[in-house]
């Protein structure tokens, strides 16, 4: 606890460009030592760190959350979960994990993403982005609190409205280079990515 106290104390310093490692359509990653603070962009950034608490803790009570980040604290701002090291973009984009053929999965994991989607309406499971890599090399998620109910109803209307960004496989109008682009709605004509400065 010592760790969190530290990391709530030190916030704003800590939620600064140079510890940006990622970013979705509700929620900012900040790396800090071992940790990742997630900032809450919207409401449902929130809504989905509470989801994780409460599927986590569920989880661990039946011995389930070997392969599953746990969420170490949230309140309204933001979420705090251990570090893993994020899975690499294939050509400059998340891509769907096959489980089947991945050597970095395990049947343990197969049967957490199972019980996610069944019990707690769990949405998305099988993108990359959602995953992270242990100290064995194995998957193991660290972003499952959307559900679909969630998404059906309070984020597709927010993103068909250009409120929340959905992630476009484009090239940037300033480098050039075939990127994610966080678009805001059909009218939405800024092409750039992050790293030319549009978030």
């Amino acid at each position: 606890m010592d760790q969190i106290k530290e990391v709530l104390h030190k916030v704003l310093e800590i939620t600064t460009s140079q510890n940006f490692i990622g970013i979705g359509s509700t929620r900012k990653v900040y790396r800090y030592k071992n940790l990742v603070v997630k900032n809450h962009l919207h409401k449902i950034g929130h809504l989905q760190s509470i989801k994780e608490q409460e599927i986590y803790s569920d989880l661990n009570l039946k011995g389930m959350t070997q392969y599953l980040a746990p969420v170490l604290y949230a309140d309204e701002k933001l979420s705090i979960q251990p570090f893993h090291e994020p899975l690499p973009l294939k050509n400059g984009e998340t891509y769907n994990i096959e489980f089947e053929t991945d050597n970095r999965s395990t049947n343990e994991l197969k049967e957490v993403i199972e019980e996610i989607d069944k019990k707690y309406d769990g949405f998305d499971l099988l993108d990359s982005g959602n995953y992270g890599l242990n100290q064995d090399g194995n998957l193991i998620l660290i972003d499952y609190g959307m559900t679909k109910k969630l998404y059906e109803n309070e984020w597709v209307p927010l993103a068909t409205a250009g409120i929340l960004p959905q992630i476009y496989f484009e090239s940037c109008q300033v480098c050039g280079r075939e990127k994610e682009l966080r678009i805001y709605g059909e009218n939405d004509s800024d092409r750039r990515c992050l790293v030319c400065g549009k978030e």
